[in-house]
This record gives structure tokens, sequence and C-alpha cells, in this order.
């Protein structure tokens, strides 16, 4: 089996970064880059089905099926992950815990089988850890401490 982990270490309160990867206006900021995908649908309700809706491209519709499975508000948050047109279904957890003055972020995607589930690995984990590096810092330091953009940021929230 194969899987993503990656650790982040972020100059930001728990809250804050909880409030950046759970708001649905703020989640394609961060991921702009990788697909940009913006979740429809999504609430940090455990059961909600919701879809991550990007660009498509050969190969790939562009969307991913989507349930949360768990939720500990603001230190974790579990979903399946399953691409629209078929295939396995794996795997992505949140964990947001205090370190030293800031935050560390974990992400967690699990589940991946076989020789695709190898080749999914590195082509996602690649995408998601630029995301983490520079997608998701740029939206944190554009946030005031109510998870606001502050006044003059260059990011446009998603509606």
């Amino acid at each position: 089996m194969s899987a993503i982990h990656i650790v982040r270490d972020y100059p930001h309160s728990p809250a804050k970064v909880w409030h950046a990867v759970t708001d649905p206006r703020l989640i394609p900021l961060w991921t702009a880059t990788g697909a940009g995908a913006r979740p429809e649908g999504f609430s940090t309700t455990v059961g909600a089905r919701f879809q991550f809706i990007a660009r498509p491209k050969p190969g790939w519709s562009g969307i991913v099926d989507c349930v949360v499975l768990e939720v500990a508000e603001p230190r974790l948050l579990r979903y399946s992950w399953t691409d629209h047109g078929g295939g396995e279904t794996t795997e992505v957890t949140y964990h947001i815990e205090p370190h030293g003055t800031g935050t560390r972020f974990t992400y967690d995607h699990t589940g991946f089988t076989g020789t695709g589930g190898l080749l999914m690995t590195r082509i996602l984990g690649h995408v998601r850890r630029k995301m983490l590096r520079v997608g998701l810092p740029t939206v944190l330091n554009d946030l005031d401490e109510d998870g606001e953009l502050r006044p003059g940021s260059p990011l446009k929230p998603k509606t």
C-alpha cells in the first residue's frame, strides 16, 4: 500500500490553519498551486458529501467525490477521496496541533494500492507538497486572526 505523508510547521495559530483548510471560499486559494479545486457542498459535518471540482485534464474529469468521515475541530478532519470516474477510495486526513509558537499541520493521504497507487502517490504527493509549501502559507499570511483576508490582499475568495 502507498501513501502520502507531509508535515509542515506554520507560524500561525491552529484556529487560523483550521479556518484556512476548511473554509470553502479559501480552499481554492491554497490549492491553486495544484489543480485549484473548489469544494462543492463541503462542510465539517460527519457524513457530508461533497466534490472537489477542478479544471479537467486529459484522462481526468477534474472531479473527486468525497465524504466527511471524522471531525474534531480544530485538530482533525478526515474524508474519503474517490475519482468521479471510478477507482479505489482512499482517505485524506488533516492533523492540526500546536507546535512551538505556531502550528504543525500533518497531511496524510492513504489507501493507494498496486502500481497505479504508487504512481498516484508520486503525482499527487508532488502537487500536495507544493500546495502546502507555497499555496497554504500564502493564504495564511494574508488572513487576520479571525480568518478573514486582510484589506488589500491580492487573493480573491472563490464564491
